[in-house]
């Protein structure tokens, strides 16, 4: 059975239009949902990688507000369900209520606010809720016990599950671990778990599909990008090696 495929792209890098190019792209070559980064001057979950991206994407002035334009402007093309992936930062500054009406508005279907634990979620996730907008939640290989049972409680749409115990772009460590810890969070919900952080290859994102229901592709994308200046051409060939991997 296919498993979904998340690509990930830094909205803005290295600009909104091919941005917007990457996305109906993605969709074509057979992503089942899209994962765009909000660029932030301090991601400290995101590996050099991403903040790079973010750093050239905040030179060029994107924001909040233009990634939501840029939501928008998919939304005219593309039904493809799309995460905004974040920091609590620059959605506070824009305010918990606007940023829960705008983004609906925009077409947006659910938002990670990665440095945002669940014990903190309860204002954005209640003005989320209000709009239909899932707020997604991470769970890590050293999640304990509670930690799995509050995510499960709380989790709508999916629950992402990270792959390593550091950055994205950091590398995959031991996959039994990873198997073990699935399985308990199974044991608390019937909620896909999608795995994403340090998958690089199509071939590790075969295995990783083997433990999970999807798998992100990030680093290794948006190095590809940067790498051959926004190539929309060689990013389909890379999701389209990955769509068939898993």
């Amino acid at each position: 059975m296919p498993k979904a495929l998340i690509p990930f792209f830094t909205a803005g890098d290295p600009s909104l239009k091919i941005t917007e190019k990457l996305v109906l792209m993605a969709e074509k070559a057979g992503a089942d949902l899209v994962e765009l980064g909000i660029p932030f001057s301090d991601p400290m979950a995101d590996g050099p990688v991403i903040q790079s991206a973010s750093e050239r994407a905040l030179k060029k002035g994107v924001t909040l507000e233009k990634v939501l334009g840029l939501v928008r402007s998919i939304r005219k093309k593309s039904d493809i369900p799309l995460l905004l992936m974040g920091y609590y930062n620059p959605i506070y500054s824009f305010g918990l209520k606007r940023y829960a009406r705008e983004a609906k508005r925009a077409g947006v279907d659910a938002t990670l606010v990665v440095d945002l634990p669940p014990e903190e979620s309860t204002e954005l996730d209640r003005e989320l809720k209000k709009v239909g907008i899932s707020l997604i939640y991470l769970l890590t290989p050293t999640s304990d016990a509670e930690r799995i049972r509050k995510v499960c409680r709380k989790a709508r749409r999916f629950i992402y599950f990270v792959s390593v115990t550091g950055i994205t772009g950091s590398a995959l460590k031991d996959e039994k671990l990873l198997q073990q810890k699935i399985r308990q969070i199974r044991r608390q919900t019937k909620l896909p778990v999608v795995i994403g952080f340090g998958i690089s290859k199509p071939e590790q994102a075969k295995r990783m599909a083997r433990l999970a229901d999807g798998v992100v592709v990030g680093s290794a994308l948006v190095s590809l990008i940067h790498r051959t200046h926004g190539s929309v051409a060689a990013a389909q060939k890379m999701v389209a090696n990955f769509r068939k991997a898993v």
